[in-house]
């Protein structure tokens, strides 16, 4: 599935480290480590089957190939996210390939002392990747090891067999089509039996896959984007709300009114007169995920007011 473009400050290979404010993320995984750090407000995250909430100080780490969304809780929430691709530090740790984490909520197994001082970590490492000092690519491999190294100490890991990397590579290869085909035809007429017939298995089995991999049923994931969609277009204006409907996919403006009753907890009537991020200030690929990425400049400010 396509990765947001995310402003680069420099390159160092396997290893990005930015901040983040979202509204909402569709659902994405990455062939890294990623690992989020809330800086500023409260996350809900769905990894699978679960919820989860997230609120300002604490960590959650995702591992490659794990499908996570972001939605906000009350408004805009704000986040460093670091990214480590297992092949930055495979030469040192070749386990790291096949290692997998179950649970993303780091605060379950680490301590306050052991949290504080994985932020720290987290801290100098944003520093020395902004500011581009002497030998700063060595310092940043040096810390996302040590950092990747104390949380993966405290939490609980397991090792994948070849067959299971295996299997695991044809689910998200099988995922990435299917958010694909809901991409391609979200807003006419929809079926999960055409996506079935295309992968040549029944609509029984993928509605079990889907519920596993997204923790939602098609139609509620249908619904999802064509909400997020719709939104988009309303906060972009010039659109007459019946025609954002239409263009959004909804068969009628009774699904299209309870769908953002539902999801937002207003109707589109007051959706539309509500204030959110403005457009001007999100950076995406995605459509239907609203999110804002900081320059090296603005990052910087941001870092100072963690100190």
């Amino acid at each position: 599935m396509s990765e947001l473009e995310i402003i680069q400050h420099h390159k160092i290979q396997g290893i990005s480290v930015f901040f983040d404010t979202v509204e909402y993320r569709t659902p994405h995984s990455h062939p890294e480590w990623e690992l989020i750090w809330i800086t500023d407000g409260h996350i809900q995250i769905q990894c699978g089957q679960e919820i989860l909430r997230g609120d300002t100080g604490e960590l959650f780490l995702f591992a490659p190939g794990k499908v996570h969304e972001f939605s906000i809780v009350e408004g805009p929430v704000t986040f460093l996210c670091l990214q480590i691709a297992p092949q930055s530090l495979g030469e040192l740790c070749p386990e790291l390939h096949s290692l997998t984490a179950e649970g993303c909520r780091i605060g379950e197994w680490m301590d306050a002392d052991l949290t504080r001082k994985t932020r720290e970590l987290l801290r100098q490492l944003m520093e020395a990747y902004l500011e581009q000092g002497e030998l700063f690519q060595l310092r940043c491999v040096s810390l996302c090891a040590e950092i990747l190294y104390k949380i993966l100490r405290a939490i609980p890991v397991r090792s994948l067999s070849e067959e299971e990397r295996r299997s695991a590579d044809k689910r998200r290869a099988r995922l990435d089509r299917f958010l694909h085909f809901v991409d391609e035809n979200y807003m006419r007429k929809i079926r999960l039996a055409d996506f079935a017939q295309a992968e040549g298995c029944s609509v029984s089995y993928l509605s079990r896959f889907l519920k596993e991999e997204l923790g939602q049923t098609f139609q509620d994931y249908v619904s999802s984007i064509r909400y997020h969609s719709a939104c988009r277009m309303i906060r972009s204006g010039g659109m007459r709300l019946l025609d954002v409907c239409e263009e959004a996919g909804f068969s009628d403006y009774r699904y299209f009114s309870n769908c953002f009753k539902r999801l937002a907890g207003c109707t589109p009537e007051v959706y539309s007169r509500s204030t959110h991020l403005g457009e001007d200030q999100i950076h995406q690929k995605s459509i239907y995920s609203r999110e804002r990425f900081y320059t090296r400049e603005e990052s910087f400010e941001m870092l100072r007011s963690l100190c």
